[in-house]
């Protein structure tokens, strides 16, 4: 065999040689060991020994392989045991790793980012998965909506009439607890401090049904009188401070009529996956409303939940139902068959029935609730499995990658005695050293950018949840999953090594081009389909942001009123001290907010009513003058609503274009509207008609929509449209101004712009979450193509250096090269591109408001692919085509 290149002349290398091969080479391979293999075996080893870190080799060869020399000169070792063998494995895995300090940072860098950014999302999708499970027999608590077989559109809606919850106890004596529950913003108010908070009015079932835990009062007898309070522990620390609640007396003003309560308990907060969240809870009988309503079956607004006794079948319940609605709801029935309803695969028009209580967090189809959709929670799930899967392909790539160069150490190592199994659970425990640091570095980045996460897309995660047993048993469990297959492979094809042909310089792995192209369409498609997602996802929340409400959103700044100041009083002194103001144009005031404003408060009012034989359903809008104008909604016909028409605020109405359509009269002006059977002459009439404008959702169609004046129904949010000179400086001039005419109301104004934002909130955290988690897995995609290209490029530079040799161009070699890496992203993009297609599409079908997928979109994702691919190798490509060929060639 002929050297080149030798650093110092040798010193008796097969004296060397010969010593180790007598002490501890296996005695099937002496006879190998023969020749030139024998003279290569000694040449490499007095090659290390004349370096200057001779002793540090031995140091790692002899303690690796002395604790398999037991087997054989056990008599030599008497000291040795199985507590040294772990310890000599565990210095020379640090050792390795200390010595690879790039490839080790790579992996525990990718590693840590991967999981950081799972625990995030899991713990995200978790929240939503456990919505509600938190109450004991949480699978034993319903919540009831009504369904109506309507011939133009199935409806469900879960907004019950007020008595039927004592019909229901009455007549099902299998229900352990029936309770209404009515969630509206009221004023507390305790010596001389006035708070808005969220009142829910509930009946004394209510704490026995649902599990919130009370720290102080009795389930049974915290809201057996009317005048009972329940505070939430927060709410009783805002009012009283640290003296004790118990026994005291505070009011709650609602719609302006307030009221003594007496405090008989305090429950501690709901958590943030809890469907219903309150700061007090007080009996539903205080409601104003109450007496009227309380034998009305046709006021639908009062959601009812029940909880059943053990063993009662939910399908069998909702069969006795049958003979309840037909009892309690004849009209409803009457009127949906009139229209020509049929019954539906149930065999009803109209029903009750039921929902699981752990359900209604991912209801989209009731009318009064738009849950979240759980496509959306199996995303994330998917999400977290496709960034992990990526962060272990691209560990076992690296693995390989760095195999070869450890080919001839693997080799010495096994002539010396070490067994498969041996050298497998010394390679594997430097895997799962590395697993362990880059999960540690994981969970302290988790910990570290929390609080960022949260106020970035708007979450409430507590890493609290991840100190769940079931949540730790699945870390461990994921940790020993990473370990196995990113680890576990590489060690197992390394430890199989052919030890002669190690050494003679041949390292051969089987079919290791099959596993390693299969890892990279892997890779890409995921990538390509996350990358598709994130595309799509922001070109739809910017298709929404641009979407026409049908009103102005900007220049106009929204204010709450609150309940502690009457609204028409507070809105006549503004317009009273801003009449004069250059930079106040219009003021005006509603019974809704337009958008998500400050106080988070929504509210909506629905009013069915039968015209001329047909259902008409509609949103009814308490307005006051100047809406129109300052919102600059465009009148398609008639007037506006003015104070020289005194019965405008009495029985005259508007409607919107939605509106006249539903109604299906030509001339509407002038049209008297209302129910059929109202025979009074309080029917009202149209004086004009607007153009449609959204007021709950941008996502959904328009709603038709009645809009009228009232002298009784408080105002309860004021609009004010400024100059666009000096915005911010408007603001704070009314909120000077605020601080005068309702001292007693905190100042909660906000653009209308920033309050419209707020219907696509989840669609821009969606699309948020992808771009994070695309930008992950490109980032890791990029690094594992890297190492793949290191690969193999480590196992063609002879070829290479031939190829050179023989005339090959730089960049033909450089073309020869990334040639087979695009031939896989190209396969990666044929999975991918129809998977995000078909998903894309059925997630878009959710919106009424929505953009057409571009075949522009998928092509430049494509694009975009191929470059990211050819960017990985191209370092690594011309790198080995700018090299000198002898220094690949010399040693032939």
């Amino acid at each position: 065999m002929t050297r080149t290149g030798t650093p110092e002349p040798r010193h008796e290398p097969p004296r060397v040689a010969d010593r180790l091969l007598e002490w501890f080479v296996a005695p099937h391979l002496l006879e190998a060991l023969q020749g030139d293999l024998h003279e290569e075996f000694a040449y490499q080893v007095d090659l290390i020994g004349t370096r200057r870190a001779r002793w540090r080799y031995w140091r790692d060869v002899l303690g690796f392989v002395r604790p398999f020399a037991i087997r054989r000169k056990q008599a030599d070792y008497p000291y040795l045991n199985f507590t040294d063998m772990l310890r000599n494995y565990v210095k020379i895995a640090f050792r390795h790793l200390w010595k690879s300090k790039e490839y080790a940072t790579i992996n525990v860098v990718g590693l840590g980012a991967a999981f950081c950014i799972s625990v995030f999302l899991f713990l995200t999708a978790y929240l939503q998965l456990t919505y509600d499970s938190f109450h004991e027999d949480a699978d034993r608590i319903f919540k009831v909506y009504s369904f109506a077989n309507d011939p133009e559109q199935p409806t469900k809606t879960g907004a019950m009439p007020l008595p039927l919850q004592p019909a229901l106890k009455a007549e099902f004596p299998e229900l352990e607890a029936v309770t209404r529950v009515l969630t509206i913003k009221n004023s507390a108010e305790y010596d001389g401090k006035y708070l808005d908070k969220i009142v829910t009015a509930v009946d004394p079932d209510f704490l026995t049904l649902f599990s919130f835990p009370l720290i102080k009062g009795t389930r049974e007898t915290a809201l057996s009188e009317l005048s009972s309070v329940v505070l939430s522990e927060r709410m009783a620390e805002n009012i009283f401070g640290r003296s004790e609640p118990m026994g005291k007396h505070i009011r709650i003003h609602s719609n302006g009529q307030p009221k003594e309560y007496i405090v008989t308990g305090i429950a501690r907060e709901a958590p943030t996956n809890s469907t219903i969240h309150f700061d007090a809870l007080i009996r539903i009988e205080n409601l104003p409303a109450y007496a009227g309503s309380k034998a009305n079956w046709s006021d639908n607004s009062y959601p009812v939940f029940v909880k059943t006794a053990a063993n009662v079948d939910q399908s069998a319940l909702e069969e006795r139902f049958k003979a309840f609605t037909a009892k309690y709801f004849p009209d409803r029935q009457k009127e949906l068959k009139s229209k020509g309803a049929r019954p539906d695969s149930c065999g009803d028009v109209f029903a009750l029935r039921l929902d699981k209580l752990t359900d209604i967090h991912f209801d989209r189809k009731s009318a009064d609730q738009k849950g979240t959709p759980v496509a959306v929670v199996y995303v994330l799930l998917g999400m977290v499995a496709f960034i992990l899967l990526i962060a272990c392909i691209n560990f076992i790539n690296l693995s390989i990658a760095r195999s070869f160069k450890r080919a001839r150490e693997v080799g010495v190592r096994k002539s010396l005695g070490a067994l498969r199994g041996e050298l497998f659970v010394q390679i594997w425990g430097e895997s799962t050293l590395i697993c362990f640091f880059g999960f540690a570095l994981g969970a302290l980045l988790a910990y570290l950018f929390l609080p960022a996460f949260n106020a970035v897309f708007g979450a409430k995660l507590d890493l609290a949840y991840a100190l769940q047993p079931g949540f730790i048993g699945l870390i461990i469990g994921l940790f020993i999953l990473v370990t196995l297959l990113a680890g576990g492979y590489p060690a197992w094809q390394m430890a199989k090594l052919n030890t002669v042909e190690v050494l003679k310089g041949k390292v051969s792995m089987k079919r290791p081009g099959v596993l390693r192209n299969a890892l990279i369409v892997t890779q890409f498609s995921l990538s390509s389909l996350l990358i598709c997602c994130t595309v799509v996802a922001m070109q739809q929340v910017n298709h929404l942001q641009r979407s026409p409400v049908g009103f102005d959103t900007e220049q106009i700044i929204s204010i709450p009123v609150g309940e502690q100041v009457n609204g028409r009083q507070v809105l006549q002194r503004l317009r009273n001290r801003l009449a004069n103001d250059p930079a106040v144009l219009t003021i005006t005031g509603a019974g809704v907010n337009l958008g998500r404003g400050k106080d988070r408060v929504m509210s909506r009012s629905v009013l069915g009513f039968t015209y001329k034989g047909r259902q008409v359903s509609t949103d009814m809008l308490l307005v006051d003058y100047d809406y129109f104008k300052t919102l600059n909604i465009n009148m398609l016909a008639g007037r506006d609503f003015s104070p020289a028409y005194p019965a405008d605020s009495a029985n005259r109405i508007i409607v919107t274009e939605s509106m006249a359509k539903l109604i299906g009269e030509k001339n509407l002006v002038g049209t008297l509207l209302g129910d059929d059977s109202d025979t009074t002459g309080t029917k009202s009439q149209i004086i004009g008609v607007v153009s449609d404008f959204q007021l709950y959702s941008v996502a959904d169609k328009a709603r038709p929509i009645t809009i009228h004046l009232s002298a009784t129904e408080p105002i309860r949010y004021v609009f004010v449209r400024v100059a666009p000179n000096d915005l911010m400086r408007s603001m704070d001039r009314i909120k000077q101004v605020w601080r005068e005419v309702a001292p007693q109301s905190e100042f909660m104004g906000s653009f209308l712009n920033e309050n419209v934002a707020e219907w696509y909130q989840n669609e821009t955290q969606l699309s948020q979450i992808f771009s994070l988690a695309a930008g992950i897995a490109i980032l890791l995609s990029f690094i594992g193509l890297f190492a793949v290209a290191i690969l193999v490029i480590e196992q063609r530079t002879k070829e290479i250096g031939i190829r050179k040799i023989l005339g090959s161009s730089i960049f033909g070699i450089v073309l020869l090269l990334s040639r087979d890496f695009v031939k896989l992203v190209l396969i990666a993009l044929a999975i991918a591109l129809p998977l995000a297609g078909f998903g894309l599409q059925q997630w878009l079908n959710n919106y009424a408001v929505r953009i057409e997928l571009s075949g522009w979109v998928f092509a430049g994702v494509g694009l975009a692919a191929i470059l990211i691919a050819l960017l990985s190798v191209s370092f690594q490509t011309v790198k080995a085509a700018l090299a000198n060929p002898v220094k690949s060639l010399r040693s032939e």
